[in-house]
């Protein structure tokens, strides 16, 4: 049984920075992507960035290009989301999940193994 843990969303002012944590236990998902999704009141789940946990590659959506960076730690089976110069439209349930890697990268359908998220409010 795959887990995945989100934490370190909370309250910002605009500008401000969050690092976002997602721990997975259960088994090991050397063969999958790692994605951050974001899901903001009355709108769809949308893709925010990807990591490989084997190769590292990484892709961002245009919105967060420069503003955001994702990267893991093998050793403790954790994906982290930096967000750095955040803004009120970042502001949203932010959610870890897995994905095989035949599979799509931004399509929310293709991943199997979601976290429950962790809040990200952001004040102007």
């Amino acid at each position: 049984q795959v887990q995945l843990v989100e934490s370190g969303g909370g309250l910002v002012q605009a500008g401000g920075s969050l690092r976002l944590s997602c721990v997975v236990s259960g088994r090991t998902l050397s063969n999958y992507r790692m994605g951050w999704f974001r899901q903001a009141p009355g709108k769809e789940r949308d893709f925010v960035a990807v990591i490989t946990w084997s190769s590292g590659l990484t892709r961002y959506t245009d919105s967060v290009k420069g503003r955001f960076s994702i990267s893991r730690d093998n050793a403790k089976n954790t994906v982290f989301l930096q967000m750095n110069n955040l803004k009120p439209e970042d502001t949203a349930v932010y959610y870890c999940a897995a994905a095989d890697l035949r599979r799509g990268i931004v399509d929310r359908h293709e991943y199997d193994y979601w976290g429950l998220g962790t809040q990200v409010t952001v004040s102007s």
